[in-house]
């Protein structure tokens, strides 16, 4: 996935400006920044669901637009209804929709996408739990098990660890680390400093444009977090030229 000469702007507030980046097939990305940074608004503005000025979005040499099948999308759960009257189950199999086409209703083949989803996720028995009453980690796990059953090239999450338990993010980082092995390009707006090395393969470190990108070994340092962040942060982080 390229993005080239990105430029957004919220009224007369410009986000970035001509920014270029690329995602690679196969690693898992992560994409760090202090708040208000445009880490979301990068991922937004090349999903289509908030306007760019201008900028190119490519898989494969095809404009990303034109191929909306091949995207999985987890977004924020600030951003979702939770009162919905929909359970575990359902929600997993809105992910077959896309695939199947307008005229046509998820038969055996998507349901039984949908349980192993589940068995996957370690949530067999939420199946039938309706949204509101999960915590936020079994949430985040349903979301993830729609995305599975998309069976999307390119899956994006946005901060999918905040305010879930342990073992909800270990679940989730094992599936995310799955799909990466087998080829999957794998992109996920992160918090954490401290798990950078642990999760990644590539890191794209942003405030307002591209700070670095590259290997994680290569681009997470005192230099690039001091200049993203603070150099308070960076001395927190690294301690004579090694992550703590």
């Amino acid at each position: 996935m390229e993005i080239k000469n990105l430029t957004v702007s919220y009224g007369s507030n410009v986000v970035f400006k001509n920014l270029d980046v690329g995602f690679e097939r196969a690693r898992m990305t992560g994409i760090i920044g202090p708040n208000g940074a445009g880490k979301s608004t990068l991922i937004k503005s090349s999903l289509g669901l908030i306007a760019k000025k201008q900028g190119e979005i490519t898989h494969g040499d095809v404009e990303l637009s034109a191929q909306p099948e091949k995207i999985a999308y987890v977004e924020q759960r600030a951003a979702l209804d939770l009162s919905f009257p929909i359970n575990v189950f359902d929600v997993i199999l809105t992910g077959t929709y896309g695939r199947l086409g307008l005229f046509h209703k998820p038969g055996v083949k998507e349901q039984k996408a949908v349980q192993s989803a589940l068995e996957q996720l370690e949530l067999v028995e939420f199946a039938q739990r309706q949204i509101g009453e999960l915590s936020g980690g079994q949430l985040q796990r349903v979301f993830v098990a729609r995305a599975i059953v998309q069976d999307a090239e390119v899956v994006i999450l946005d901060e999918p660890f905040v305010g879930i338990d342990m073992a909800s993010e270990a679940i989730i980082v094992r599936i995310l680390k799955q799909w990466s092995e087998s080829g999957k390009t794998i992109i996920v707006v992160h918090h954490d400093l401290n798990k950078v090395k642990t999760y990644f393969d590539n890191l794209v470190i942003m405030n307002h444009g591209i700070v670095a990108s590259g290997k994680v070994e290569e681009t997470y340092n005192l230099e690039n977090i001091s200049k993203a962040f603070s150099e308070d942060l960076g001395e927190v982080l690294f301690d004579q030229g090694g992550v703590r």
